[in-house]
């Protein structure tokens, strides 16, 4: 019989399919891991309102049933947390996390749902950087995400390395930001940062804005690697050709949005 390697997502559910807890099960599936979520958000995007994005919060006393149900109940290889949403819940996550010794950690700090101007719950910003940053294995924020945790606006390669190195020294023993097709620069690029060494990962630019998940995907797929025992180098590496693919073959949906090709790199790119 083969292993199963069993991955949970913490996030929100995107009602649209293409970002939180959708996208990550769709990857982890793509990647050969078992998925499992625990709920924090449900997200609806509203059609006659120009794809405004209500957010309605779940209660903490749910979202602790859900992390007892998988962590206790069937346990896990990895995890990776998304949309958290309140300083209750980014406790009570770093709480189970430290209570169940869980150590495969990819924190998605995830401050803005795509197609909002601002950041959801700015106070949380605080929290996320203070308590569940420290307990992650990789963190793997935006430029936008990287400005808020470290304090510095970014706008070059260096900017981005004064952050990570920021970032560091809350506790996370890697940090990935992912700069993308966002910094003036040839080409795409994400920098990873383990405390001694700097690395760029770079790709092709993508002509595209149909975009909606990719950051998700992106440490969904760190995630599902990781569940699967591989090194964290090797990991990343296979979640920035897989998330490249999901981009470069994604598709719209309507005149509002469109997702990644969560299917993209086994029909495309891993023959």
């Amino acid at each position: 019989m083969n292993a199963i390697y069993k991955a949970l997502t913490i996030a929100g559910s995107d009602t649209s399919g293409g970002a939180g807890i959708q996208a990550d099960l769709k990857t982890f599936q793509e990647r050969g891991v078992y998925g499992m979520t625990a709920l924090t958000t449900v997200v609806a995007q509203d059609p006659h309102n120009g794809w405004f994005h209500n957010v309605f919060p779940l209660p903490v006393h749910a979202l602790e049933a859900q992390l007892e149900t998988v962590i206790s109940g069937i346990g896990v290889d990895a995890l990776k947390t998304g949309m958290l949403g309140s300083i209750e819940i980014i406790e009570l996550v770093a709480h189970k996390l430290e209570k169940y010794g869980i150590t495969n950690v990819v924190v998605d700090p995830v401050m803005v749902c795509k197609g909002a101007d601002e950041a959801l719950h700015p106070e949380t910003n605080d929290s996320l950087r203070d308590v569940l940053v420290p307990a992650a294995l990789i963190v793997t924020p935006n430029l936008f995400e990287a400005s808020q945790l470290s304090g510095n606006p970014i706008r070059t390669v260096d900017d981005m390395k004064e952050a990570a190195a920021r970032i560091h020294e809350l506790g996370a023993r890697y940090v990935l930001i992912k700069g993308g097709g966002k910094l003036d620069h040839p080409r795409a690029l994400d920098l990873l940062y383990d405390g001694q060494t700097f690395e760029t990962l770079e790709s092709d630019k993508i002509g595209t804005t149909y975009t909606h998940g990719a950051g998700c995907t992106y440490s969904a797929a760190i995630a599902a690697e990781l569940a699967k025992g591989k090194p964290v180098r090797e990991a990343i590496d296979t979640a920035k050709a897989f998330i490249t693919a999901a981009i470069r073959h994604s598709f719209p949906l309507n005149s509002y949005f469109g997702p990644t090709n969560h299917a993209a790199y086994r029909m495309y790119e891993s023959r």
